[in-house]
């Protein structure tokens, strides 16, 4: 009876530590950047083709695993002809390096939802450590279509010479990008 009731419990504490699986909602999310132009004004992108999954076992996410990828050719700044050159071997040179990637290495917890985020970003073939500051809410059920979902707001700020990311002098493009991703994850 003690060997029954002690794989039992075995089998229920197991039950708890296996990962859930969750996947990006593209409706709800958004991954973009800034970078200041000739020290004067900021100047908006995002990458409109971009996909997140994330693993996680405990219901407060701080053992999550989350690898985000970006397709570097779906790079928007409302203007065609910077878009063009932002796609060039000036900058991201997409035909060479067709995505940008993160994955974690660690998430921890600062404060009631508040996260430390580290991981390794690759850009432009470089790849270096950040860490960003990440905010996660949830998960909750949508009460309509019954999904179990997931907020999350991540920024921070990475060097563009750290990543050979354009020649352009700081004076005309800011060394400093600042990243903003934020949306809705949903519950496999």
């Amino acid at each position: 009876m003690k060997k029954a009731t002690f794989f039992a419990a075995l089998l229920c504490s197991s039950v708890g530590a296996f990962a859930q699986n969750w996947t990006l909602d593209k409706a709800h999310s958004n991954l973009g950047f800034s970078v200041t132009h000739m020290m004067l004004a900021e100047v908006d992108g995002k990458f409109q083709n971009f996909d997140v999954k994330m693993t996680s076992s405990k219901d407060d996410f701080s053992d999550a695993q989350i690898d985000l990828t970006a397709d570097v050719n779906s790079i928007n700044t409302n203007q065609d002809r910077r878009d063009t050159h932002l796609k060039s071997p000036d900058f991201f040179d997409a035909a060479k390096y067709p995505t940008l990637s993160f994955k974690s290495k660690s998430i921890t917890k600062v404060g009631g939802n508040k996260y430390k985020l580290a991981g390794d970003l690759t850009m432009h073939g470089v790849t270096k450590p950040v860490t960003l500051d990440a905010v996660i809410n949830g998960p909750v059920t949508n009460p309509q279509n019954k999904k179990v979902k997931a907020g999350f707001k991540v920024t921070g700020e990475v060097k563009r010479a750290d990543f050979a990311l354009g020649g352009a002098p700081t004076a005309v493009v800011s060394d400093e990008i600042a990243i903003r991703a934020s949306g809705e994850l949903d519950k496999l």
